[in-house]
Order: C-alpha cells, then sequence, then structure tokens
C-alpha cells in the first residue's frame, strides 16, 4: 500500500482558540504566583515516587493532547518534585534563588524570540546595555566587553580561551596548540572549582597546564607558593600564562588576596583570571564590597548571574578588559553572516564574542530585575545574607556538640555535629545521615563536601527569601536529629550501619 505523503496545510502551532488559550494562560500565571506566595509552607524538596517516574518513560508523542492535560501534569507531577532552590530554607551547592520579575522576562523573551548572534533590533540594544552595566557595578574601564553566556562555567571558559590566545606566541585561528613555542602553564587554588580542569582539555593544553597552588589556613591561594611555581616553571621553559584567582570558592566561599595577585600578575606579565561566580557580585554589597577589592583588575572575569543576581536560570557573564582581544578571540568570517550598512545585519554581530552563534535573549531579564529592584537592592540582599552565614557561625561556635570546618569567609559555612570522641569515618557516615534526614523531611536542603580529607556538612546561603528563624530551625534540626542519631553507637567502636538507625 503506498504511503500518503499529502500535507496537511491545516497545520499549526498556534492556538485554534485564542481566548481559550489566554484563559489557560492567565491560570498559569495566577498558579505560578500562589506557589511563590506559599513557598514557606511546603516542603523544600521531596523525591518523586516510583510509580510517578514510571510515568516518564515511552513513546513520544504522536498526536496532540489538550494542552490543560499538558498543564496539569507540569503542576501535579513536576512541581511537587522540584528541586527546591526557590525555597527559603534551600542552601545547597550555591545556586540563587530566581525571581517572579525575571521568570516573566524570560516568557516576554520566548515570546520575542529574537536571536542575539546579530541583528540590528532591540533586544540587540538590550543587550548592549546590560553588559555595560555590568562592567560598571564590576568597576571595570570603558572599552572593556562582556558577553551573556548559559552560566559561570562557561563564562570562565570563554576568558581562559582569551587568555590562551593571547598568551600563545601563534594566531591560534590558523594554527594549532601544538605550534605554541613553550608549553602553557596556568595556577590556580587547591580550591578552584572543577570548571576549570575541564577548560584545560577544552582548550587543548590538557590537566597538566594547570598547576593547583597551595591554601593558607584561611583557603585563600598561598602568595608564596605561587611565585615559587612560576619561578621553577620560567626556569625550565615553561611559559606562566595565567593565573586563575578565586573570588569566592565554591567549598568554603573563601576570596583568594586579589589585590596582591594583581600586582603579581602586572609584574610577571601574567594574564589573571577571576573565577567570580560565587563572589564578584559582592562589589554591589555596601557592606561586604572590600572583600572583592582588586576584582577590577583582572583581565577576565566570570560572573554567574543565577547567584548574586537571582536571575531564572540559565545566564552567566564573562567580562574582559580588552575588546579588542575579546574579538580577536572568538570572530571568524562567514559569507552568510556579514555585516551591512543598512537592513537587519545592519549592527555587529554579538556571536563574534563568544561561542554561540545562535543566543537566546538572556538580557531581557537581567534589564527587567535591574531595573525593577535596582542595583543597591541586590546589594543589600547580599549583605543580609553574609549576615545570616555570621549569625549560623554564632550558633555553631555556642554548641558544644557542633564544629566549624573552616572560617565563614562569606556566605558559605562548614561544620559538622561531633558528639564525643568519634573516629573520622564515623563521622562521615553521622553527618551523610544528619544531611539526608534533613532533605528528606522537607525541612531544608544542605549539601556536604570534603575539605582536607575532613568531611562536613556545608550550608551555601544564596537566597532572597532566608530568614535569621530559618537559620535558627536549621540548627535547631541539626542538633536534634544528630543527639537522636548519638543515642546509638556513640563509642568509638560502635559500627558504622548503627548510625544509620
Amino acid at each position: 500500500m503506498a504511503q500518503d505523503t499529502r500535507i496537511d496545510t491545516e497545520d499549526s502551532l498556534d492556538p485554534g482558540d485564542w481566548e481559550d488559550m489566554r484563559r489557560l494562560a492567565h491560570v498559569m500565571v495566577d498558579d505560578a504566583i500562589s506557589r511563590l506566595q506559599g513557598l514557606r509552607d511546603e516542603p523544600v524538596w521531596q523525591p518523586m515516587p516510583h510509580a510517578t517516574k514510571a510515568e516518564f518513560h515511552g513513546p513520544p508523542p504522536a498526536n496532540p493532547a489538550p494542552l490543560e492535560a499538558v498543564y496539569a501534569d507540569v503542576k501535579n507531577k513536576l512541581y511537587p518534585h522540584a528541586m527546591g532552590n526557590i525555597h527559603p530554607r534551600f542552601w545547597a551547592w550555591y545556586m540563587g534563588a530566581g525571581c517572579l520579575t525575571g521568570a516573566l522576562a524570560d516568557f516576554l523573551a520566548a515570546i520575542d524570540g529574537s536571536n542575539l548572534g546579530g541583528g540590528d533590533t532591540g533586544a540587540n540594544q538590550v543587550d548592549h546595555q546590560v553588559t555595560d552595566w555590568l562592567r560598571q557595578m564590576m568597576g571595570f574601564p570603558e572599552g572593556a566587553s562582556g558577553t551573556l553566556v548559559n552560566g559561570g562555567s562557561m563564562a570562565n571558559i570563554v576568558g581562559l580561551t582569551a587568555a590562551r590566545n593571547a598568551m600563545a606566541d601563534v594566531d591560534l585561528h590558523h594554527q594549532s596548540v601544538a605550534d605554541i613555542g613553550a608549553p602553557l602553564r596556568f595556577y590556580a587554588s587547591d580550591q578552584v572549582h572543577s570548571c576549570h580542569m575541564k577548560a584545560m582539555n577544552l582548550l587543548g593544553v590538557g590537566g597538566t597546564a594547570l598547576t593547583r597552588i597551595a591554601t593558607d589556613d584561611a583557603f585563600r591561594m598561598d602568595l608564596d607558593a605561587l611565585r615559587a611555581a612560576i619561578r621553577t616553571d620560567r626556569s625550565q621553559g615553561v611559559r606562566p600564562a595565567c593565573v586563575i584567582a578565586t573570588a569566592g570558592t565554591t567549598n568554603t566561599g573563601s576570596i583568594d588576596p586579589l589585590p596582591e595577585i594583581a600586582d603579581l600578575c602586572r609584574d610577571q606579565g601574567i594574564w589573571l583570571h577571576v573565577d567570580g561566580c560565587i563572589g564578584a557580585m559582592f562589589s554591589i554589597a555596601p557592606s561586604n564590597r572590600h572583600l572583592v577589592a582588586g576584582i577590577e583588575r583582572a583581565d577576565s572575569l566570570a560572573l554567574d548571574l543565577h547567584k548574586g543576581l537571582h536571575a531564572p536560570f540559565d545566564v552567566g557573564f564573562a567580562l574582559l578588559r580588552d575588546q579588542k582581544v575579546h574579538r580577536a578571540t572568538f570572530a571568524e568570517n562567514a559569507e552568510y553572516l556579514q555585516v551591512a550598512t543598512r537592513g537587519l545585519a545592519a549592527a555587529e554581530f554579538l556571536h563574534d564574542y563568544g561561542l554561540e552563534t545562535t543566543r537566546g535573549f538572556r538580557a531581557l531579564k537581567l534589564w527587567m530585575m535591574l531595573r525593577h529592584h535596582g542595583v543597591e537592592t541586590f546589594g543589600r540582599i547580599l549583605d543580609r545574607n553574609i549576615a545570616q552565614a555570621l549569625h549560623l557561625t554564632a550558633l555553631i561556635d555556642a554548641a558544644p556538640e557542633l564544629e566549624l570546618m573552616a572560617p565563614t569567609a562569606t556566605s558559605v559555612v562548614c561544620f559538622r555535629h561531633a558528639p564525643g570522641a568519634m573516629r573520622e569515618a564515623d563521622l562521615r557516615a553521622h553527618n551523610t545521615e544528619i544531611m539526608l534526614r534533613i532533605q528528606e523531611s522537607g525541612i531544608a536542603v544542605i549539601t556536604d563536601t570534603t575539605i582536607r580529607g575532613r568531611h562536613c556538612l556545608r550550608v551555601a546561603i544564596c537566597n532572597h527569601r532566608t530568614k535569621e528563624e530559618d537559620i535558627d530551625l536549621l540548627v535547631q534540626e541539626v542538633l536534634r536529629i544528630g543527639a537522636k542519631m548519638s543515642l546509638v553507637g556513640a563509642s568509638d567502636d560502635a559500627p558504622t550501619e548503627l548510625l544509620r538507625l
């Protein structure tokens, strides 16, 4: 039987009934606002039942379904099992809590549909303005340039790619990294984020190109160790190319000594890249901007705007001091993408500043959020989160059963429940179980990490909805759960399994 290849000319992705779509869209917005209003009364996170997970298996849908039924599944099956990072008591990793204004902006950006790779459009002007606002907020000079990317990891990769190209002795648009006269070396602290290891592979220089520098008791890069590593490399014919300073380490929130590193890089002729995904935005915090003094001296800077600005996923930002170096790193000529003097293409192509030819309208949410709330509001929230971290630290110091595991430098607090004499392995099992019980109870979401071989709980306060009472509740629950568990297996000889009762 011959296959029917006729085309249905009536197919469309627009609604058949615009008024019905309008009604349902209003329901979605109303539900979303109600969800945000009632967050505090809901569990932070809860696991999805196996039966519900099973419903997410099967073939793709061949035929249409009523949008109302599709939305019902979103509301009833997805929302109850979200990550929870919009909740006031979500302090896992370091993520940001989102923003209603930004969410509405994402909807408007999707309706606008502009591709920010290029084009003489209103979206292009918004992108340019947001880029310049961020430049000013970070204290970078006129002539610096930036590009909005999908997150902090990509922002770091953009900056490090520019560093590699600027410090190589060959034109890497036409030659290979194998043609570089001397091996390039990058330096970062032993607390550096893992995205920088990925970057070394993506840049073609390999993992050995990144030297991990020891840190001091506050988990800040040791300058003497950095100087020694640079001297050794120069003596062995290796070219020191870039120091990656961290403004807010993932483990502890520590900030490397930025002014001193900037002086060293200037004197040694080395590119300074700052990973500011956690801490760069402290530049706008009235009481804490001093913590990142010197960040404006970087050659490149990575920001993660989900964090300090609470922009909905996804948007990061790479900022470079030299616009010419920035563009020269990424611009490629294509006969089908030529700037014109008139018409739609009569504007600089923004994709010449990054890796994405297709770029969503990420700038709109930042433009609307900054205009709606103002930079000073975001700065005060950052100050408040640091104050909340210090409050948590004070509660830990006041509780004999709790042990602070690292100095509280910014808004990340590392501690553990340590009742009496317990072996390190048992402390790990004990605190892991505390963390899991707190997560599974829906009370809060915290995570854990290991610092110099010692396991601990990690609270990353990056949340504009958090109140001091939420911090108090967390400590109460850690102490309650920890005390209950300590009744079992309190001696050094207690098997680890008992700690999980």
